[in-house]
């Protein structure tokens, strides 16, 4: 995996907007919605993703995906459904892994069917499932991987060239893995995207989106973005900003628990499985070993029939069950009733999530205390 140079420097000082009346060592909020427009220059609006704050982030997150320009969008499925939008029309077809993120999934059977716009969801993907797959109206292929919840790894790099050979589209999810464990564009992809609620804004209390890409792909996605409406406040900007500029210590004390916490959780006895790319035992370890520089904090379990879930979920007191993820406090949740619920439960079946799976976000506390809790409400779990 390439090394990404500098990325604390980057996540300090990329984009950064300096305060030239005061000097501050902080970015200054410009929260006005009304500029002047006259002399040279573009009109600066909110809902034009171009604000002095707006634009500082869009170049930082483009400096850390190595990309040359992006957007910052008021949620993740906000930048999802404008990349569709913008590159997608009545009559096109698209290329889906089939287990990415619920809301994702959602959205492509609940919204294409009306726009006219024909879909196929991949099991797994390689070469052979890409090209069974491509019809003459393809014109995209959407992948995530770390996938949400399974963690299941796909070739980035595959992918990137049978969309290149093909004229297509690429498009990633690459919010389990962040900019500093995974750049999907130094293996080709042309647009990246990220839950920022996740790992950028890493705090649980921003929700944001953001996406990356050439330049060209972006004009394009402004285009369609614009008309939406889905750009954020400079309040929560300048937040999100100032968040990740620990991005990089957060994520590799993050991926450094988890790794730990993995093994310790597939060594339990009372543990059924453990989803995580950094374990030998799973089936892309070595792909996930090629293309991540580290393998995140995000993981999946399912306890034994011998422990009560829910009666574990509450026993836990360190480690909180809640939404979302990647916040810097260890958190848990059932996708089944969380993340993939809007989906039908045969839906979620043929995905391989079950109503016993747990997601587990892994935060940067002492690892020690978070096996501590999970042991201790393992114990007190256990059906009499």
């Amino acid at each position: 995996m390439k090394h990404i140079e500098n990325p604390n420097h980057i996540c300090v000082h990329a984009g950064e907007l300096h305060d030239t009346i005061y000097g501050g060592a902080t970015a200054p909020i410009y929260t006005s919605t009304a500029y002047d427009y006259r002399g040279e220059g573009t009109n600066l609006y909110p809902r034009y993703f171009n604000t002095p704050n707006q634009v500082a982030l869009a170049k930082k997150i483009a400096a850390l995906e190595n990309t040359e320009a992006g957007l910052i969008f008021g949620s993740g499925m906000a930048a999802i459904s404008a990349i569709f939008m913008a590159f997608l029309k009545t009559g096109d077809h698209i290329i889906l892994q089939r287990n990415i993120y619920g809301g994702t999934s959602h959205f492509v059977t609940a919204e294409f069917e009306n726009l006219g716009i024909h879909f196929t969801m991949i099991e797994h993907i390689d070469q052979s499932s890409l090209e069974a797959a491509l019809t003459s109206n393809t014109k995209m292929v959407y992948i995530e991987t770390p996938s949400n919840p399974l963690l299941e790894i796909v070739d980035i790099s595959l992918v990137a060239a049978f969309a290149k050979a093909n004229s297509l589209t690429s498009v990633i999810d690459n919010t389990f893995a962040s900019p500093i464990n995974q750049n999907p564009a130094n293996y080709g992809i042309d647009i990246i995207m990220h839950s920022a609620t996740k790992y950028l804004g890493g705090h649980s209390d921003i929700c944001a989106g953001t996406v990356s890409a050439s330049q060209l792909h972006i004009d394009k996605l402004w285009k369609t973005a614009k008309n939406y409406g889905g750009s954020l406040s400079d309040q929560t900007v300048y937040l999100l900003e100032r968040s990740m500029k620990t991005l990089g210590l957060r994520v590799q004390a993050q991926s450094q628990n988890a790794l730990e916490l993995a093994q310790f959780l597939e060594n339990h006895e009372s543990v059924k499985k453990v989803y995580y790319p950094g374990l030998k035992s799973h089936p892309q370890h070595e792909l996930a070993t090629a293309q991540m520089r580290a393998y995140g904090g995000m993981m999946s379990f399912e306890l034994h029939d011998s422990i009560d879930t829910a009666a574990f979920l509450e026993a836990l007191e360190i480690v909180k069950p809640a939404l979302s993820l990647a916040g810097v406090e260890s958190t848990i949740l059932a996708p089944s009733t969380t993340s993939h619920s809007l989906l039908t439960p045969e839906q979620r079946a043929a995905q391989g999530i079950s109503d016993f799976l747990l997601r587990f976000s892994v935060g940067i506390e002492e690892v020690a205390i978070i096996k501590a809790d999970l042991d201790q409400a393992i114990t007190v779990s256990k059906k009499s």
